[in-house]
């Protein structure tokens, strides 16, 4: 007789078996391609309590049983003042899908709630610097986000509209504050929709974006708590309809950018112009 799995058990099978095409292959090509993964290292899985972090949190537990390369992993979930709703549903959802996640508070939504200017700005770099102070503190020597593909063909298109500046998001990086530190993105090749796909098949539920300044201007009716970034994704969504391939061009453009047809560009955190190299080009 079959042994009956349980439920979690069920889960994760299904990242492997029924949806290994759309997450389980393009988070092992990530994890490939951009090097993501060495060994010896003790990654951070940061865990916000949203469908992204936790499939995230499940993907590096499997590669972690699968793998060849040796690595260990810790599972930081940081309260920045959630409600008593939220942190049990996290509590909950890391319990069912036996991640074992150590839990930190901090006052990061008092701070920045108590601000009028840049306040998502602010709550932004003080998770950042909490989360990489915390896996420091337990050893980590790299912390990995739950970005994913949409986040990252949403990105140039918002520092374009928004920014006046050409930036895009890469699958890892270097801290500049936390020596020997780095941050990686292992779900930079997985659809935002693939995840939805895995979350509504396991008829699973996750806490949505849990921030007091969102649902407060949300609440307000007035447009102002309306994201740019949901106004991009829905641009791409339109777009996407005359253009099946839009996605893939976006991606694929900010892997293949020709300076040589920029007039300016930034590298190194230095300005270049391309006066500085147009003597020596040839004529077109």
């Amino acid at each position: 007789m079959a042994r009956q799995l349980e439920e979690y058990q069920m889960i994760e099978r299904s990242i492997i078996k029924k949806f290994r095409k759309e997450l389980w292959s393009p988070f092992i090509d990530a994890v490939k391609r951009y090097e993501l993964v060495l060994s010896g290292d003790k990654i951070a899985v940061c865990i916000s309590g949203g469908k992204d972090s936790m499939l995230m949190a499940k993907l590096m537990q499997e590669l972690g049983r699968h793998s060849e390369v040796p690595f260990e992993l810790a599972f930081l979930v940081m309260d920045p003042g959630y409600n008593e709703e939220n942190r049990r549903k996290i509590e909950e959802n890391a319990a069912l899908l036996r991640i074992p996640v150590t839990i930190f508070e901090t006052d990061i939504f008092d701070v920045a709630n108590s601000v009028t200017k840049n306040p998502c700005y602010l709550c932004a770099r003080m998770r950042r610097g909490n989360l990489y102070s915390k896996a420091k503190e337990l050893g980590c020597n790299k912390i990995a986000l739950g970005h994913h593909f949409s986040d990252v063909i949403e990105t140039p298109l918002l520092s374009m509209f928004y920014g006046g500046q050409l930036q895009a998001m890469l699958p890892k990086l270097k801290s500049k504050n936390f020596e020997g530190m780095e941050l990686i993105r292992p779900m930079y090749c997985i659809h935002e929709e693939d995840i939805l796909a895995w979350m509504r098949y396991n008829n699973l539920q996750f806490i949505q974006c849990a921030c007091r300044f969102t649902e407060k201007n949300a609440a307000s009716g007035d447009g102002v708590g309306e994201s740019k970034r949901q106004e991009v994704k829905q641009l791409i969504r339109r777009l996407s309809k005359d253009n099946p391939d839009l996605e893939k061009s976006i991606f694929n453009s900010i892997h293949n950018v020709n300076l040589d047809t920029l007039p300016g560009y930034k590298a190194g955190g230095a300005y270049h112009s391309f006066l500085e190299r147009y003597a020596h080009l040839s004529n077109v």
